[in-house]
């Protein structure tokens, strides 16, 4: 069976196998490696996954969506026409078209995968990812860190002894990782970042900057209004990674010249935040800037400048870029169920990992004091390296107390509030004076992501333990519900999605045009789709290259170079 790795992405997904002794891309229907991670219902209720659902999140805002990576382990739920769908759901759709893609390459069924997520996500948005993957019909074997997926793709493994820095800008998150290569061993030193900074927050720095420029409100427009202006601010970042301005248009009577020196200078906070992340792992590791040998960067988002600049700033060096950052983390997953398959051809190397985020229980802060408050106590620190165990030892901190629940939290806050819960053991004890009963609190932690707790009462030496897995949220019975109402909605024939790509691209330049413009559009539009309904149809392939080209003209971009 083939090893299959996916980089489930905010912006852009993609899926790619290990065979033939290396990872290869698949392509979806388009021919594109890239498929954008957007769904949109159809009138008929089908569902279009990719650059289609991409056009339609213009034409039809309210039967479409994209960027649902960020709301991964959360209970927000986002509406498609008249129904409601978790994160989970929408995320299954992208996976269910990657497999699709990759078993009509493969002619087989594809059901276990490897998928990236990024290193910063906690407890609950892993268990997101491996729910969705088990609605599109896949088994995850592993869930590799985006950033030691691309440690993979960069063959640090076969670079010799060295110490790396990843720095990986996605769509919509944002990651650091530091690895040390020596002998068969590459060993994840520190991983910190920020799961809601990425691509989409520069998107926002220009759509504020053109919101006051033209004293917009975009808050009052529609939702159609709203996207296409966030399309305009994307366009504009893109335009602006290669150029150093670039004009824009926003309506007939409202244009202009936005500046990579403007934007820069916006995008000054976020940058900052960028900073941050990175100044604390490196602090973590024990490390100072000159000491690695190379910084490798990540993501798409990596293309500006203004990032790269950065980089070169804090680390006195150029970072390695040789690999697209869009493919590098896909690249690397599928290199990881390589390594789960065991292929003979791939040389083991142990990768050791750490625990990105603290781990703690809550605990009262002085017993003595009237306004008694609950903070986190610490038990296994940010970036301790796994497999580790760590102790902490409560007291009761009432009289004739009975029981303690010992509450476990995942985050850096000192209010249990601010963190992520994770669950509870309840634990009796012997009746007492307060402060008499004690209770030993063991954490050990594994590679895999697995927290045991143990909590053993001292005077008795009875012992409590509950463990807390890397494994599906969402329980058998309401797995097999959503199964059942996610059965009505079938994702659009692979072999039509050439065409509806087309027609979605078509009508969103319909909704831009008008007067005669639109007309031609319009009979253009209808042409196609009785070619294609056509019974005596012989070659699809020529009418959409015909259909394609008869649209360019009016999809000239208006980002020009300065």
């Amino acid at each position: 069976m083939a090893s299959i790795g996916i980089d489930l992405g905010t912006t852009n997904s993609l899926i790619a196998v290990f065979s033939d002794d290396k990872p290869r891309l698949f392509r979806n229907a388009l021919g594109s490696v890239l498929t954008p991670s957007a769904v949109s219902l159809s009138d008929d209720g089908t569902l279009l996954v990719g650059q289609a659902a991409r056009e339609r999140l213009l034409t039809h805002p309210g039967a479409s969506a994209s960027s649902f990576k960020r709301l991964m382990g959360t209970a927000q739920t986002t509406r498609l026409g008249k129904k409601t769908y978790s994160p989970e759901e929408l995320s299954a759709f992208v996976l269910m078209s990657l497999k699709a893609d990759a078993e009509a390459d493969l002619g087989e069924p594809v059901t276990e995968a490897v998928i990236s997520v990024p290193a910063y996500f906690n407890d609950p948005q892993r268990r997101a990812t491996i729910d969705a993957a088990r609605l599109a019909g896949l088994s995850v074997t592993r869930l590799v860190n985006e950033p030691t997926a691309a440690a993979l793709a960069y063959g640090l493994g076969e670079r010799g002894e060295g110490k790396f820095l990843i720095f990986d800008l996605g769509g919509g998150t944002f990651d650091v990782s530091i690895l040390d290569r020596y002998e068969d061993i590459m060993e994840i030193r520190a991983t910190t970042g920020d799961t809601r900074l990425g691509g989409d927050d520069f998107d926002r720095v220009i759509l504020d900057l053109l919101c006051t420029r033209h004293a917009l409100n975009y808050a009052g427009m529609r939702a159609n209004e709203q996207a296409r202006l966030l399309r305009t601010a994307e366009g504009l970042k893109v335009s602006l990674s290669s150029h150093p301005s670039s004009d824009y248009t926003i309506d007939p009577t409202e244009n202009g010249t936005l500046t990579r020196a403007d934007f820069e200078k916006a995008s000054a906070p976020l940058l900052q935040r960028l900073r941050l992340p990175t100044e604390r792992a490196v602090r973590d590791a024990g490390m100072k800037p000159g000491d690695f040998d190379a910084v490798v960067l990540v993501g798409g988002s990596t293309r500006m400048p203004m990032v790269r600049s950065l980089v070169a700033r804090l680390f006195g060096r150029l970072p390695l870029a040789s690999i697209d950052p869009d493919t590098a983390v896909a690249l690397g997953a599928a290199i990881q169920a390589g390594l789960v398959a065991r292929h003979g051809v791939l040389r083991d190397v142990v990768m050791t990992d750490v625990c990105p985020h603290t781990l703690g229980v809550a605990t009262i802060d002085d017993p003595d004091v009237s306004m008694q408050q609950f903070i986190v106590s610490p038990v296994i620190e940010r970036n301790a390296v796994v497999p580790i165990s760590r102790t902490i030892t409560v007291s009761t901190v009432q009289n004739r107390q009975k029981r303690l629940e010992v509450q476990v939290y995942q985050g850096e806050n000192l209010r249990p509030s601010a963190n992520v819960f994770l669950g509870s053991i309840e634990v009796a004890v012997p009746s007492g004076p307060r402060g008499k009963e004690s209770v030993e609190i063991r954490f050990t932690y594994d590679i895999s992501g697995a927290l045991q707790v143990e909590a053993k009462v001292v005077s008795t030496q009875r012992v409590y333990e509950k463990v807390f897995r890397n494994t599906a949220g969402i329980s058998d019975e309401d797995m097999a519900k959503r199964f059942a109402g996610l059965a009505s909605i079938k994702l659009h024939p692979r072999e039509q999605q050439e065409n509806q790509a087309l027609i979605a691209r078509a009508e969103r330049l319909y909704e831009e045009q008008r007067g005669e413009t639109r007309e031609e559009l319009r009979e253009l539009i209808m042409s196609f789709e009785r070619e294609i309904a056509s019974q005596q149809l012989r070659n699809p392939e020529n009418v959409r290259m015909w259909f394609a080209e008869a649209l360019e003209p009016f999809d000239r971009s208006p980002f020009g170079k300065a």
